[in-house]
């Protein structure tokens, strides 16, 4: 999917307020026609120059927007010769005076497009190299690059707008939170090593030798802590750290906005939610998103949609026909029939037309997801299905295939068969490929969907035993409790996921509040009672203590910041981001430390 050219709103680009000093008494972005005939003093960089011999032109740029500068002899000679040494990235100031440009050269693509300042004074506060590439958002530069020179890659008015953005939607969720009695409370960055998930970052201590920090991958024991300790409500902004191998939406260290509550249950945290994302909407921009947000349970979103992360902007459930086809005499369902599996498929409307190259580019999509064979059925004018094996399959069977689809003329019928769960996962991301090959995702559309009543554990066949779905603190469902003890599997989740056009952005349960209780999820996870004291002895002992009922959430914010402005990988989203090999390109981190530094740890670096 091609990402969205987000435009910034003037409310929230332009409302900064200007301190008047020396170097500027207005933005550049911010000069109007209401200037007109008064003097002005303005600070930035160069943009671009235009030498056009009698007069010199520049365009001004600070972080508000870009305004024209004019540069006239007959105004001051020596201003209009220094005006001749500048470059792009220049640093200076003027004064000067706004005018209306002339007719014929207003620029309506630019904010500032109907006026210019008549430079008086010009000074030159600091020159620039040769930038290694031109900043201007319309510039295709490689990431690694840019990244190098984030310093001037942030200058260019697409990329600063993000952060703009991230910032403004960080404030309104403050706001929104701050007038609903939320407590903004720092945990440690420094915490105990409790390895569950992902690797922990480690950091060794210089004082107790031998002995390690962790950074935390979430503040989850902590502010349960907290509303043990009476609080109620707490929320921070924080960062968060994983060890883990990187890919589009992920990064060794991230923002988290994280949420919890006491005395609260699954509809309370919902309701809460649903609200603060509408406030964001509305006061960043200006969209009225209607609640509530829609509801489904984790196993019907991944036999409709092969994925607990729908994106619902657009059909195509997937179908399963097994049922209707329990007699067929056509060899390859009969045999997947008779091995367990099933025969599930997706129906695109008015996707016939697909050419027979298209189909076969298709067909290797599937076959390297794991497909051994797909099925295509085309529904001609007459209603017929056209295909290889129309003629392998009864009367009834062709019927019940139009109807369990609502197959029409111009439809186009995919079928596979495996077993269940893969056949639900790989046609799901067959209908993400369609989807963005026949153009079916509306633009500047946010669907928002609550995943609920997932499992709470699930079996890792790897390690041969249980882990949680979600995490080892969440809470089972009061109808399903009871299997805890002798079906796990069977035990349901007070969990939920928020999902934005198919992106988690929030995830959050109901936690446990019983030590009893959470000594049980910690046995059929397989964890002994030593291991249990030495990570989460102080959780468990701060339950003895009297613990409320407690629930929240966390929001991947990187991720919610970078859906919204429908950029493919958070990276866009971040100031300073680390490449997919976890580098650092403007400072080079990670880096080798000296002999010194290791000494005083106590850490010895094996030679290879």
């Amino acid at each position: 999917m091609e990402e969205k050219k987000f435009r910034i709103s003037d409310q929230i680009l332009h409302n900064s307020p200007v301190r008047k000093n020396k170097y500027r008494n207005i933005w550049c972005g911010n000069i109007s026609k209401k200037d007109i005939g008064h003097k002005v003093k303005i600070s930035g960089w160069v943009h671009r120059r235009r030498d056009l011999g009698n007069l010199t032109f520049i365009d001004l740029r600070d972080r508000t927007g870009i305004v024209q500068v004019v540069f006239d002899p007959d105004i001051s000679k020596e201003n209009h010769n220094l005006s001749k040494k500048l470059r792009a990235e220049f640093v200076i100031t003027i004064e000067g005076k706004v005018r209306k440009r002339p007719v014929g050269t207003i620029n309506p693509e630019l904010r500032t497009g109907e006026i210019e300042v008549i430079a008086e004074k010009l000074k030159i506060l600091s020159e620039s190299k040769t930038p290694p590439f031109l900043v201007e958002d319309d510039t295709e530069i490689d990431e690694k690059l840019r990244f190098k020179y984030r310093y001037l890659d942030l200058r260019r008015p697409g990329v600063m707008n993000i952060l703009v953005i991230r910032d403004q939607m960080a404030v309104a969720m403050r706001e929104y939170l701050k007038g609903q009695g939320f407590i903004e409370v720092e945990t440690p960055i420094l915490a105990k090593s409790t390895p569950e998930g992902a690797r922990d970052y480690l950091v060794p201590s210089r004082i107790h030798k031998g002995s390690f920090y962790a950074l935390p991958q979430s503040p989850q024991l902590f502010k349960q802590i907290l509303m043990v300790s009476g609080l109620e409500r707490y929320f921070q902004i924080t960062r968060v750290f994983r060890d883990e191998d990187l890919r589009a939406n992920r990064q060794p260290e991230y923002t988290q906005v994280d949420i919890e509550m006491s005395f609260v249950d699954v509809e309370d945290i919902l309701k809460i939610n649903e609200e603060m994302i509408k406030y964001v909407f509305k006061k960043c921009f200006n969209i009225e998103l209607v609640l509530p947000f829609e509801r489904k349970k984790y196993f019907d979103v991944i036999e409709k949609y092969g994925t607990d992360k729908p994106d619902i902007r657009f059909e195509i459930p997937i179908v399963d026909i097994t049922d209707e086809l329990l007699s067929t005499d056509f060899q390859l369902f009969k045999n997947a029939i008779e091995n367990k599996a099933r025969i599930k498929g997706i129906n695109v409307n008015d996707a016939a037309k697909f050419s027979r190259k298209k189909i076969d580019t298709l067909s290797v999509v599937a076959k390297d997801l794991g497909v051994k064979q797909v099925v295509w059925m085309k529904v001609k004018e007459s209603g017929e299905l056209q295909s290889s094996i129309a003629k392998y399959l009864k009367d009834n069977e062709k019927r019940a295939i139009l109807d369990r689809f609502k197959a029409k003329s111009g439809d186009l019928i995919i079928l596979i068969a495996d077993l269940s769960s893969k056949a639900s996962t790989i046609l799901g991301q067959i209908r993400l490929y369609l989807a963005n090959e026949l153009d079916l995702i509306p633009e500047d559309t946010y669907k928002f969907l609550w995943v609920y009543d997932f499992p709470l554990f699930e079996w890792d066949d790897d390690e041969k035993r249980y882990q949680p779905m979600h995490h080892p603190f969440t809470s089972p469902t009061e109808e399903t409790i009871e299997f805890i003890k002798n079906d796990p599997l069977k035990v349901k989740a007070k969990a939920y996921d928020l999902v934005l056009n198919g992106v988690e952005i929030a995830s959050g349960s109901i936690r446990i509040n019983n030590c009893n209780l959470q000594k049980e999820i910690f046995r059929v996870l397989g964890h002994d009672k030593d291991k249990v004291d030495s990570n989460f002895g102080f959780l468990l002992k701060a339950f003895q203590y009297g613990a409320p009922p407690l629930g929240g959430i966390a929001y991947g914010f990187d991720r919610f910041v970078a859906e919204i402005l429908q950029k493919k990988n958070i990276r866009e989203v971040i100031a300073f981001p680390k490449t997919l090999r976890a580098i650092c390109p403007l400072t080079g981190a990670p880096d080798k430390v000296t002999d010194e530094q290791l000494e005083e740890l106590n850490i010895d670096i094996k030679k290879k």
